[in-house]
């Protein structure tokens, strides 16, 4: 059976107040990724993290759960379409024992960045999983962005401040 005969999609959308370049590598970078990526209360140890950001690569991490760290999901992605700064798309593979007493799953997604004005990012997500995990992904999104936001916005404090330094 293949994975999408068994499951719906779903798409959000949302603008981030940073280049587009900044924004898909905190999707590539392992230091970038362990700072943001998943829900709130939830943690990336860094040296559980595994890049290879190419068409065929892969990104795998593990994902902990500060408030019980028995709770290890483990995200395996292999990566089917790599375009540097536009396009990321695959297979996720999540296992282990996840939050909420949800069995392990598979799920394609597509995620694409846009440019819009005045240097912000509009970052656009299509996934296709099991009905009975949609709204909880959503909420695991938005969670995600969240945290996002702030590593965004330290980053741009960061570069203003070099170059106010410099100067």
């Amino acid at each position: 059976m293949s994975i999408e005969s068994s499951q719906v999609s779903f798409f959000m959308s949302r603008v981030f107040h940073a280049p587009r370049q900044l924004v898909y590598r905190a999707f590539t970078d392992p230091d970038q990724l362990a700072a943001w990526w998943g829900p709130i209360g939830n943690l990336l140890p860094r040296d559980e993290i595994e890049v290879d950001v190419r068409p065929g690569g892969f990104q795998r991490w593990t994902e902990i759960r500060v408030a019980d760290p028995e709770v290890r999901t483990h995200v395996y992605i292999d990566l089917t379409d790599v375009a540097n700064d536009e396009v990321l798309e695959g297979v996720m593979h999540v296992s282990g024992r996840l939050p909420g007493g949800f069995e392990p799953f598979e799920t394609r997604f597509r995620i694409e960045f846009h440019d819009e004005p005045d240097g912000l990012t509009r970052l656009e997500i299509r996934q296709w999983l099991p009905a009975h995990l949609v709204a909880p992904s959503k909420q695991g999104w938005s969670e995600a962005f969240t945290k996002l936001d702030g590593v965004l916005n330290d980053s741009r404090a960061h570069a203003t401040e070099r170059r106010g330094g410099t100067s």
